[in-house]
């Protein structure tokens, strides 16, 4: 067929150039087939084929190290936004001035780097630094006081070996008088400092001990949770001194709940695993971490073994009086409040915030959706005594922290550019007197005095 080059019969000259071809196949097959039969040449090693050495162990004194550096939060404070780890530079209010975090990297001219374990050890528990002066409160030795000497060890290990020396060039602690004066500080520790390291108790087990020994030491959890006196000093420092331990206080314009086994607000309706979850990924099938807690979450209680946090739970769970008993959520579903907001009826004062605000997430039920969206029935956060924080979230927004368990960084947002200091005392009175709860109205001048804070606040940071 035309076009069908398979029927088209072969010139001549092709089928010469053909069989040449065929000829030479022929006559190298051999010198191929003995060419295989040879072993192959050995191929020299690469530097990419070699194996890589074992990456040597790290020090485990230096392991242990950092695990407790994370226990005690020492980054959060020692760290400022967008600067080296550890290196300092972070201003933190007080009522006394504006105290700046130091460097405590190996660095031998800005940092620890020419302290010796006694000079660290003088530090930790007796506030000096190594040219012998006083440090301020701030840093919590009053709470470090009480480490073991093998952590004291541990710590310093991972300090001088595990940290990267880091110079940055910090503002420094600049106090007006009398609180300058360092020296004075000899005074408030003769006061305050207890001076010994933790004592195991007798009566109690190992799993109690160790929570203990993290919550009054490494954790400092007090240094936030107790309310302070007019001279700086924490009110309680352990459960022996009395219900004022961990009993909630105001710091950094947020309101540090009661940590003990009390009635709402307290621990009382936690169990001791939801403990353990919270501050292993920030939130609970009921609540979540927000404000200044996220970043303790992040930072350092994420870090923790199930163990020791739940060494921590059973300590707070023992502090106070028994256990109670959450309310089911269908008594909320079944709440007058839920049952008016489902039928369209927002007569009561702050429910047409609260539709407009907050019911797409939270629902009319206040049951919000489990670990996203923290329910506001029953919430310890909603009816704590003190309105402060709920208020800055309202105003503010808050977003969840960020954990390896946990990974999503869910944020409420902020609602203080649309709502009046009336709108938001109203929503939350309602919040904390619907569903079941039964804590106290705010008023506009709550609000507002928050309001006025954050922004003077804001103002100083030149934002």
């Amino acid at each position: 067929m035309k076009g069908d080059r398979t029927t088209e019969t072969l010139k001549p000259g092709v089928l010469a150039a053909l069989a040449a071809v065929a000829l030479l196949v022929a006559l190298a097959t051999p010198a191929l087939v003995k060419a295989q039969d040879k072993p192959a040449a050995p191929v020299a090693a690469t530097p990419a084929a070699v194996t890589a050495p074992a990456t040597p162990p790290r020090d485990p004194q230096v392991v242990r190290g950092e695990y407790l550096a994370r226990a005690g939060d020492c980054i959060s404070c020692h760290s400022r936004p967008n600067g080296k780890p550890f290196a300092g530079g972070l201003p933190m209010a007080t009522p006394f001035g504006t105290i700046v975090s130091t460097n405590i990297t190996p660095d031998p001219e800005q940092g620890i780097g020419r302290y010796t374990q006694d000079d660290f050890n003088r530090a930790l528990r007796e506030g000096k630094r190594k040219d012998g002066k006083h440090l301020y409160p701030a840093m919590p030795y009053t709470n470090f006081s009480r480490l073991t000497d093998a952590d004291l060890q541990a710590l310093y290990a991972y300090f001088t070996k595990g940290v990267q020396p880091a110079k940055q060039d910090n503002a420094k602690t600049d106090l007006p008088w009398p609180f300058s004066m360092r020296r004075l500080m000899a005074g408030w520790n003769m006061l305050y400092l207890p001076g010994k390291v933790y004592a195991p108790e007798a009566a109690q087990n190992a799993e109690w001990n160790r929570g203990a020994y993290l919550v009054q030491g490494l954790g400092h959890c007090g240094a936030c949770h107790t309310a302070r006196g007019i001279t700086g000093a924490e009110k309680a420092t352990t459960h022996s001194e009395g219900e004022r331990f961990l009993a909630g206080a105001v710091i950094d314009g947020w309101y540090a709940q009661p940590l003990r086994n009390t009635a709402t607000p307290g621990l009382a309706t936690w169990t001791n695993q939801e403990i353990v979850d919270y501050l292993k990924t920030g939130r609970t099938a009921h609540t979540a971490a927000f404000g200044a807690m996220t970043e303790v979450v992040s930072n350092s209680t994420q870090h923790l073994s199930r163990e020791d946090l739940g060494a921590i739970a059973t300590y707070l769970k023992s502090l106070g009086g028994g256990d109670a008993v959450r309310p089911p959520a269908a008594a909320a579903s079944a709440s007058a409040a839920a049952i008016a907001l489902r039928n369209g009826d927002v007569g009561r004062v702050g429910a047409m915030v609260y539709m407009n605000n907050c019911n797409a997430c939270h629902r009319s039920d206040g049951q919000g959706a489990q670990k996203t969206f923290p329910t506001l029935a029953h919430n310890s956060a909603v009816a704590a005594k003190d309105p402060t924080s709920l208020i800055r979230v309202v105003l503010e927004g808050s977003a969840m922290a960020h954990t390896m368990e946990a990974p999503s960084r869910i944020a409420m947002p902020a609602l203080g550019w649309r709502l009046t200091d009336a709108n938001v005392a109203d929503v939350l009175s309602f919040v904390r007197s619907s569903w079941g709860n039964a804590a106290a109205a705010v008023s506009a001048s709550d609000v507002k005095k928050v309001r006025d804070s954050l922004a003077k606040t804001a103002k100083a940071a030149g934002k």
